[in-house]
């Protein structure tokens, strides 16, 4: 249908579309006309009782009907707000715009629920919060260690991969340039820096020593990356997982069929330094290994409670499994490793996790930017919630294999969940 003929259509309807004569239909409009002029006359006599009504009860709201009181109330509230701004912005000693004061005055009112999780994102940062993950460096992830800085993931594809650098190695100097006694950001802006430059890395691994020079790049962080590992002639997959952003649910899935088309016979699922994510894809990596069944609970006060279940088309069963956490593991990583452990699926492998019990909703706004904010509760199959009460951190989820804080991150952690899976393929 064209754009007039909606038009058209839409003019009809309104004018009441009758099917009658045309005289009658214009004695109606006439008879209407004519009591237009008593009408008009009545309302402009009422105007000033209806203003004077309107000036009192704006100074008593309370004195309205319920349903009115809280409309009022709400647009009074609205206007003092606009009001205060204004006046900032015209009296206040510096310039200031209205547009970053509606922006502090957001960012203030979430800050006043004293509620970690919730944040406001202003327009750069949402920009940024969903532009993807790029840096210019070699393609490792590392954790601090007294002589500097050991490797715990290396990127496929990266320079790094290409050069050779393993689990396990510790960057001691960079460009020659010892690490000991730096911190760790000095010691990771000493790695970075621009694409197509040359970086020289002494690594060490036991006693042994050697330098490589690698050559940057503009790397993206994968979120998702998997090997094959041998332990006892037993071939395992390690499958890890950074983020639960949208469609990361099938890279998991395409990662763990590769792995055991490789003959692997058991996994580690690598959740370390997870911060969680989309809950939604939470519910679908939990079903890549659970089949069936409850995955978790979601109870809000404005929404109807949830119960996310199992997609169906899981892994074997047989497959056995270990969840490799920390302490950095929350939210939606909670979430299904809760599901797994409460489901009897896998081991968890690590420390305590961060202890999140609640979730958030990304509400884009017409500023451009965002409020994340908390907007509920979830609870494991066992109807265990993560959380602290609220918003408070709280206990999280206990491994069954406990490894110190000073380990799980290092290779001696992964190396443990890679024993638990293959004692049980024994």
């Amino acid at each position: 249908m064209s754009a007039e003929a909606a038009a058209g259509d839409s003019s009809d309807s309104v004018a009441g579309g009758s099917s009658g004569p045309p005289g009658a239909d214009g004695l109606k409009r006439g008879r209407r006309a004519n009591s237009n002029g008593p009408t008009m006359a009545l309302i402009v006599a009422m105007l000033p009782v209806w203003l004077v009504i309107g000036v009192w009860l704006g100074g008593h709201p309370s004195d309205l009907p319920s349903f009115l009181r809280g409309t009022f109330e709400a647009n009074h509230e609205t206007e003092v707000t606009a009001e205060a701004l204004n006046d900032i912005s015209r009296s206040y000693f510096r310039p200031i715009s209205k547009t970053a004061l509606a922006s502090a005055s957001i960012a203030g009112a979430v800050a006043s629920l004293e509620d970690p999780f919730s944040h406001y994102l202003s327009p750069s940062d949402f920009h940024t919060f969903l532009a993807p993950s790029h840096f210019s460096g070699v393609g490792v992830e590392v954790t601090p260690r007294p002589l500097g800085l050991e490797i715990v993931r290396v990127f496929d594809p990266s320079p790094a991969e290409r050069a050779g650098l393993k689990l396990g190695q510790t960057i001691v100097a960079v460009n020659g340039r010892r690490l000991k006694g730096l911190s760790e950001e000095a010691s990771r802006n000493l790695i970075v820096g621009p694409a197509g430059t040359t970086v020289k890395l002494t690594l060490q691994q036991g006693v042994a020593r050697r330098t490589v020079g690698i050559v940057r790049e503009v790397v993206a962080a994968p979120e998702v990356a998997s090997e094959l590992r041998t332990v006892d002639h037993v071939k395992l997959a390690v499958v890890a997982l950074a983020s639960f952003t949208a469609g990361v649910s099938t890279e998991v899935r395409k990662a763990v069929d590769k792995e055991l088309a490789a003959g692997a016979r058991g996994i580690v699922f690598d959740l370390r330094h997870n911060g969680g994510g989309l809950v939604n894809e939470g519910r679908l990596v939990a079903s890549i290994f659970i089949d069936k069944g409850l995955i978790v609970t979601m109870r809000s006060r404005t929404l109807p409670t949830q119960t996310l279940m199992a997609a169906g088309g899981a892994i074997p069963a047989s497959v056995p499994m270990a969840v490799l956490v920390d302490r950095d593991t929350a939210s939606a990583a909670e979430i299904v490793t809760g599901a797994l452990q409460d489901d009897h699926r896998a081991t968890v492998v690590g420390t305590h996790t961060f202890g999140k019990g609640v979730f958030q909703e990304l509400q884009p706004l017409a500023n451009g930017g965002a409020l994340d904010i908390t907007v509920g509760e979830y609870f494991t199959p066992n109807g265990h919630n993560l959380g602290g009460g609220g918003v408070k951190e709280g206990a999280g989820i206990a491994p069954e294999v406990p490894v110190s804080p000073q380990q799980v991150d290092t290779a001696r952690g992964l190396e443990i969940a890679l024993d638990t899976v293959a004692k049980k393929l024994k």
